[in-house]
């Protein structure tokens, strides 16, 4: 970089590099006290932080160690975002213990089906909100706490109906059951203003076209994340897949 200064995500790229669980706690250490960045950015720079990315990478069960080789292994391959689902046991705990052990990545909470829930990511350090429903108390509930807010939809009336709510990304889910990236290009036809993140059959073999059909970024699970790669400490495995995600990110906007 210009100046002579360090880039601290390369060089968390290079103590990743081997699959051993021993690399745990030097990038913790290292991410704790060199780079706090997730922590203290504004909604403006994590909405653009997400929609730069392209890729929302969530995890849907899992403890909080288990969370954290995973965000682990994301950041050290470019992607600082992970989004914890509220639907597996001790949610509330992984994102405590990510805001806490793993402040260079910006937390998000997904399956959030009430405000209840909400108050309560948010109290443990959740810097976005995630639904996979229309649950507009949400939307209104992340504006007051001046939080990026993404909902759920899946019809164009649902859609319009979030995005001028305020919503800042709309969720689309489940893509693969609506026409995949033929049903986004439809919406993106009626709604073009809509960021949009596809969601639901996402894969290494769809990314491509959803990114072309125009959604601002890809919600992706165990294709991303395989529970076995989490199950053996398996770093390379998700950050090659990450890589790839990220290729069809930019390759699809070039």
């Amino acid at each position: 970089m210009a100046g002579g200064k360090k880039d601290p995500l390369n060089e968390t790229r290079l103590v990743l590099q081997g699959d051993s669980p021993q690399i745990t706690e030097p990038i913790r250490h290292f991410t704790e006290f060199e780079h706090p960045a997730g922590a203290t950015q504004t909604k403006g720079e994590i909405s653009a932080c997400i929609e730069d990315t392209g890729v929302i990478p969530f995890v849907s069960e899992g403890s909080p160690e288990d969370a954290l080789f995973v965000a682990e292994a994301l950041v050290a391959a470019g992607i600082p975002i992970i989004e914890i689902s509220m639907n597996g046991p001790g949610a509330i705990d992984v994102i405590f213990h990510l805001v806490k052990y793993a402040p260079t990545m910006i937390v998000g909470a997904g399956n959030i089906r009430n405000v209840n829930t909400a108050c309560k990511c948010v109290d443990a350090g959740a810097k976005f909100l995630a639904t996979d429903g229309a649950i507009s108390g949400v939307v209104e509930f992340a504006a007051e706490e001046n939080l990026v807010v993404i909902p759920g939809a899946l019809t164009p009336s649902e859609v319009i109906s979030l995005w001028d709510a305020g919503a800042d990304f709309v969720k689309v889910v489940p893509c693969y059951a609506v026409g995949g990236h033929k049903y986004i290009q439809s919406l993106k036809a009626a709604v073009p203003q809509a960021r949009l993140i596809a969601a639901g059959g996402v894969t290494q073999l769809t990314a491509l076209n959803y990114v072309v059909a125009g959604v601002a970024g890809l919600s992706v699970g165990e294709e991303l994340i395989p529970k076995e790669a989490i199950v053996l400490r398996q770093a390379r495995r998700i950050q090659e897949l990450a890589r790839r995600f990220l290729t069809s990110v930019q390759n699809g906007r070039a």
